[in-house]
């Protein structure tokens, strides 16, 4: 073998094993990636973010999942049993690995083309041997790895939020359901109010103390409450089944399910507004995901700027004839070069796309930027708004309904009012209770909300709903 025909050898096996080494760089490991997760939100998974991918796994799961069955589940023993029991978040980190595993093969060229051809013509049989692969591709390589990690941290970041929006969910709904299922027992107490005060008000009209009209108002009352409670049951259960579907608890499961009777009690203290801006600041998702974006989207465009213009092709070639007639083979070897030429398409409308992709990018981190500390100012007025509210009626609304429920007994043991203005304002003062137990459910939805909002996935509570809790304290009958 001489010299020339050694040369091309070497080099074509030193671009192969260059090109082994640089396609070997974007890869996926998804166990660093959900240890990543763990890390960044360690406030919402406590590090107990896992895939499960075998019986062993799902096994221990069920078993950890029963255990926190025994017992009235809490709000962080919800997120824990959502991150081990729920088939949708597995089915979230699942679909998280299968973007990560394409982001990381987007890295990669396409593997080369061998081609194999056999002509025979009379006594001559020809072999053509083609190997070819895009050497466009090839010298881009290094821009597309760098692509395809901008794209691989893309997916981390958007695995860590999608977690953080799953978690939040999941502590809302815990709330929402232990909240309807403390005031269903209070609607109970209206019932039974509203029963007593309308059998009294009939036994009275049999007596001839009551008027038709008089009696009425009591029955009517009985039926509103009766009404409400109907609604308050629905709404317990609703609550409740949706706090299943987060937790993705099977039938069995859903029957051992155990609430704590009622929410728990306020912070002594609300979070400082500085200690939870520099929170924010530092660890912000939505402007870490904007920014990974516009840098994999301006990577792109310098990127696609060649290919969509030509490509290129590089083939060796190796081709043996045999003479069966005379008895002998030569044999021919070579290279060809495919060029996609640019006659019909420029690529002009592809580059615009590009440049309009890139553009959008760039605007969408702006508007991240921007609307990161208004979304956070907000979450922080609703999180002190109802922690205001809801300490309002604890130390004034509530005591001030005690105090006036207290004089009122005594001034029916003096005989000084009936009995139908004593439960009159016993219904009163079941009424304030309930409104508290809104206002303690506005703050801890708030209070979630502002974790999530603190990480960077703003969750907006509803202004109306606030208002509504810090009025209901005054639609209670007399």
């Amino acid at each position: 073998m001489t010299r020339s025909n050694r040369m091309p050898r070497v080099k074509l096996v030193a671009a192969a094993v260059s090109l082994a080494v640089l396609t070997g760089c974007a890869s996926v490991n998804f166990d660093q990636s959900i240890a990543k997760t763990n890390q960044d939100a360690a406030d919402f998974t406590a590090g107990r973010l896992s895939l499960a991918q075998t019986h062993e796994q799902r096994d221990a799961r069920e078993r950890t999942a029963a255990e926190l069955l025994k017992q009235p589940l809490g709000q962080s023993g919800a997120v824990q049993l959502a991150l081990i029991n729920s088939p949708a978040l597995q089915a979230l980190l699942a679909d998280n690995w299968a973007n990560a595993a394409n982001a990381a093969q987007s890295g990669r060229i396409a593997n080369p083309i061998f081609t194999f051809e056999r002509v025979r013509s009379g006594a001559e049989i020809d072999l053509g041997r083609l190997l070819s692969f895009g050497l466009l591709d090839l010298l881009t390589l290094p821009q597309r790895n760098a692509i395809a990690q901008r794209r691989i941290a893309q997916s981390q970041l958007r695995l860590s939020s999608d977690v953080i929006d799953h978690v939040t969910q999941v502590r809302q709904t815990w709330v929402r359901a232990v909240a309807a299922q403390q005031s269903l027992s209070y609607a109970r107490q209206v019932v039974d109010s509203a029963q007593a005060s309308a059998e009294l008000a009939r036994r009275m009209q049999a007596v001839g103390n009551f008027n038709k009209l008089t009696r009425a108002r009591q029955q009517m009352f009985y039926a509103d409450a009766t009404t409400q409670l109907a609604g308050a049951q629905h709404m317990a259960t609703s609550a409740r089944e949706e706090l299943t579907r987060m937790l993705g608890l099977t039938d069995a499961q859903a029957g051992q399910l155990k609430l704590p009777e009622r929410l728990p009690d306020l912070p002594k203290a609300p979070r400082d507004p500085a200690e939870v801006s520099k929170l924010a600041s530092a660890a912000r998702l939505d402007i870490r995901m904007a920014q990974s974006a516009f840098e994999a989207a301006a990577r792109a465009q310098g990127l696609n700027s060649v290919t969509s213009l030509t490509d290129i092709e590089l083939g060796i070639i190796r081709n043996t004839v045999f003479d069966n007639a005379e008895g002998h083979k030569t044999t021919g070897r070579g290279f060809e070069i495919s060029l996609r030429l640019p006659i019909f398409d420029w690529g002009g409308p592809q580059r615009d796309a590009l440049n309009a992709q890139t553009l959008a990018a760039a605007n969408r981190l702006e508007a991240a930027v921007r609307t990161a500390g208004s979304n956070l100012r907000e979450a922080y007025s609703a999180y002190r708004t109802t922690y205001d509210i809801t300490r309002h009626y604890r130390d004034e609304v509530i005591p001030l309904r005690k105090t006036i429920s207290e004089e009122n007994v005594l001034r029916y043991n003096g005989m000084l009012i009936g009995v139908f203005e004593l439960l009159a304002d016993s219904r009163a003062e079941v009424g304030t209770v309930m409104a508290a137990i809104s206002a303690e459910q506005q703050f801890w939805l708030a209070d979630a909300a502002l974790q999530a909002s603190v990480m960077g996935k703003p969750v907006l509570v509803s202004p109306s709903a606030m208002l509504a809790a810090g009025q209901a304290g005054g639609d209670a009958p007399h």
